[in-house]
């Protein structure tokens, strides 16, 4: 019965280290694709002169989830509700953030973009998209420097905290 449990415990545990390593690599992964949903865009803003509605739909059948929640709901609440495009992008910031993998910094840096989105003539806006996917290039870095760094560690460490536990109860 007791090497049942302790089979138990170091899969648990084991299993919980590779979820926060999985989160870790999930991070750049989903910042390379809002970064290519930022430039498609600005492509379909600049070169499409596409409605800001319709180019978020758009964008969110390209993309894979959950970046893609984040496009879809945001076409929707243009669509739908009478709001401001700043007030439709909090607001789809709001529900779907917590969904992805990504930190504070990522979102405050679509905060700030938001709050620009839409107010502006298309060569500032290219300007200000352009802005935005070079601080999620820093970030995009900065999340490849942390997984390379943790990545395998998270792992082991959620393995030998199982092993301290059994090790611990006998």
């Amino acid at each position: 019965m007791k090497l049942l449990g302790a089979v138990i415990i170091l899969i648990a545990t084991t299993w919980v280290g590779f979820e926060f390593a999985k989160r870790l690599s999930e991070r750049p992964r989903q910042l390379r694709q809002l970064k290519v949903a930022l430039q498609s865009l600005e492509a379909e803003i600049m070169y499409g002169l596409t409605p800001l509605a319709e180019a978020s739909e758009n964008i969110s059948k390209q993309l894979p989830k959950p970046v893609s929640y984040f496009f879809e709901r945001f076409a929707y609440l243009l669509m739908t509700k009478e709001d401001s495009v700043q007030s439709a992008w909090e607001e789809s910031l709001k529900e779907t953030w917590q969904l992805t993998a990504l930190c504070q910094s990522e979102l405050e840096v679509m905060r700030q973009f938001g709050a620009t989105l839409g107010q502006h003539d298309r060569d500032h806006q290219q300007k200000q998209i352009r802005l935005t996917l070079a601080h999620l290039e820093r970030e995009e870095f900065e999340a490849k420097d942390v997984q390379n760094r943790y990545e395998k560690m998270i792992k082991s460490l959620g393995f030998l905290t199982g092993l301290l536990i059994i090790i611990l109860m006998m």
